[in-house]
């Protein structure tokens, strides 16, 4: 990746004005924005249709898009809505955060009218689209079905003949919900299409975008329902193991993710296939991606199915380099950063190497008095990202404020300028990040923003209040603009 910087900004912080930032117009601005700022990344998070909690690290699909992000108006324009049909779809929404229960209760019903109104069932583009996407597109349609007939009930918990998928009962709930599969597929088709003129749109521009690839898929999901050999299932389709992390000085019980864990050898047999698949539509979405939690790659934790915690799981060998080596062979080389985030062991480091994918640098990680640590500049080598923070944590204005005096003396000396009000200390860390020898920075939008802990994105191991801020209107100022550009200018990125 050559010397650059862009911004991190979820799509579902966009300032729109429908309750939730989406592919409307505030999008197509905020990549000008970042034209002239001198970016070259815009950095989202993941995209599938969020579940129970909101996150979009446990959607219902690996690859389908969210709902919340089609622009209405792309849909008034196409005559399918009226604007008093959005509008009446927004009320009780905000334009300071997302309020997914308003969304879940108004926004489909807005999508259903649209449908009704589209007759897209004659339109050629749309019946190539769902013949090209008929491998994941039929299941997920036909599971976010029956999810709705049964009231939104995990799939783990409909009658066996369904959860198990008997061809008898497969073509009986396909025939019964047939309007419904089609709305599914119908809200695929106009995700897809939108983004892809977005994507293009900041593409023709010189903005790439780096999405990101969560490890895991969620246990409730199209994908396990489709494809259970795909994951450590027992003969009764129930999960032997899920994924989490190990107790240690952040959390005595560890963290209990409840993801579904791979079937590495099944995986194997089948030259990684499905992970095949899997990256190959993320490159059609993102033009560079960020693998989630690639030390799942070289071992991952396995805690028994129906524990409370996790302190009672165990590590496990993952494919290591032969999945990357088969992903090569398949693909080509492809821009990949690893987010390579927390304890590491010399295997997975080794992992890194081989791999010869830039790893992730955190400020806010390194400034720990006394220590040396990997996340101060002068230890990086130019093959990495470094960022300011991420989603997962405190703003940067947050982190300082929170930081004991040892910590923040020795912050104050390595920037080497200790007369910055507090106010103003996000600008040194930007600075400094910008400065540093890594080939890519990216910045949360937040942090050029100067926000506090109100803005904060999620709170990891909580269920509640996350992934709910919005940026305001009118916030990513011409003012602010120019400084960024200034800076990036200075640092030469």
């Amino acid at each position: 990746m050559k010397r650059s910087s862009g911004v991190l900004l979820p799509v579902a912080s966009l300032p729109s004005k429908y309750g939730i930032g989406c592919f409307d117009r505030c999008a197509y601005d905020f990549v000008d924005q970042l034209v002239k700022a001198g970016q070259s990344y815009w950095q989202i998070l993941p995209m599938g249709p969020t579940g129970y909690g909101d996150s979009p690290y446990q959607a219902f699909s690996t690859f389908a898009g969210n709902p919340y992000f089609i622009s209405p108006d792309d849909l008034v324009k196409k005559g399918y809505l009226t604007e008093n049909d959005c509008i009446r779809a927004a009320e009780g929404t905000s334009g300071k955060e997302v309020h997914y229960d308003v969304l879940f209760q108004k926004r489909l019903g807005l999508l259903r009218k649209a449908y009704a109104n589209s007759s897209i069932e004659a339109d050629v583009s749309y019946q190539a689209f769902v013949q090209e996407n008929s491998e994941w597109l039929a299941d997920y349609a036909l599971f976010m079905a029956i999810k709705d007939n049964k009231s939104g009930k995990s799939y783990l918990e409909w009658e066996d003949a369904i959860r198990l998928r008997s061809p008898e009962a497969m073509v009986s709930y396909r025939n019964r919900l047939l309007e419904d599969v089609n709305f599914y597929q119908f809200v695929q088709y106009e995700f897809y299409t939108q983004w892809a003129a977005l994507k293009k749109y900041a593409n023709d521009k010189g903005i790439s975008i780096i999405g990101d690839i969560p490890i895991y898929v969620a246990l409730d999901s199209a994908d396990t329902w489709a494809h259970p050999e795909l994951f450590q299932f027992d003969e009764n389709g129930l999960p032997t193991a899920v994924a989490g992390c190990p107790p240690d000085a952040f959390s005595a019980t560890g963290q209990l993710w409840g993801n579904p864990l791979y079937a590495w050898d099944y995986h194997k047999k089948t030259g990684y296939d499905w992970w095949m698949k899997r990256v190959a539509c993320c490159f059609k979405l993102y033009d560079i991606i960020r693998i989630d939690h690639f030390r799942g790659f070289d071992e991952y934790y396995a805690i028994p199915y129906g524990d409370e915690t996790a302190e009672n799981g165990e590590w496990m060998p993952g494919p290591g380099m032969d999945l990357f080596l088969k992903m090569k062979e398949t693909l080509g080389d492809l821009p990949i950063i690893a987010e390579d985030l927390g304890f590491l062991t010399d295997t997975v480091r080794q992992l890194l190497k081989d791999s010869g994918y830039p790893g992730m640098k955190v400020l806010e990680f390194a400034f720990v008095a006394g220590e040396d640590s990997d996340y101060l500049p002068h230890n990086y080598d130019k093959n990495c990202v470094v960022y300011t923070g991420t989603h997962d944590n405190d703003t940067l204005q947050g982190w300082y404020q929170t930081l004991s005096e040892e910590d923040k003396e020795m912050t104050k000396e390595y920037l080497n300028n200790p007369y910055t009000p507090d106010e103003e200390v996000h600008w040194d860390f930007i600075s400094l990040a910008m400065r540093s020898v890594a080939d890519t920075c990216i910045i949360p939008v937040q942090d050029y923003l100067g926000l506090g802990n109100k803005a904060r994105i999620n709170m990891p191991s909580t269920l509640g209040g996350n992934w709910m801020w919005r940026m305001k209107k009118g916030a990513f100022t011409d003012e602010l603009i120019k400084k960024i550009r200034k800076t990036t200018e200075v640092c030469a990125r």
